[in-house]
């Protein structure tokens, strides 16, 4: 079975750092769009940023010049690297797979998340 788990989640200040990593087992890694979701207490999950298998990437307006992806396939991990960071941004962050491009629009596997807090 195919699984995706999340690390790296934890609670900082405003402007601190992060870095979330997703380890994906029994899943040909290199063929998979990954990327990353979260969901914040009473609203909808949403987009975050996506990297496809050939490394193009994509980022939520809402995280552009602060968030960076990244993978390694040697690892089957993709990384999150999560700068300046806002008390909006706290929220339940997840790790997501999927074959087709936009990933945004097509999940196929998802994580079970790690929670990021953001005081202010």
């Amino acid at each position: 079975q195919v699984r995706l788990v999340e690390s790296g989640g934890g609670l900082v200040q405003a402007g601190g750092s992060l870095r979330l990593s997703c380890a994906a087992s029994r899943l040909t890694f290199s063929n998979y769009n990954m990327g990353w979701f979260r969901q914040a207490p009473g609203k909808e999950r949403e987009f975050v940023s996506a990297l496809s298998w050939k490394d193009n990437s994509y980022y939520a307006d809402s995280v552009k010049g602060r968030f960076t992806i990244s993978r390694d396939n040697a690892k089957n991990t993709v990384y999150l690297q999560m700068n300046n960071l806002k008390p909006e941004d706290t929220a339940v962050y997840y790790c997501a797979a999927g074959l087709m491009w936009p990933m945004k629009n097509n999940v196929d596997y998802w994580g079970q998340g790690t929670q990021v807090t953001v005081s202010s």
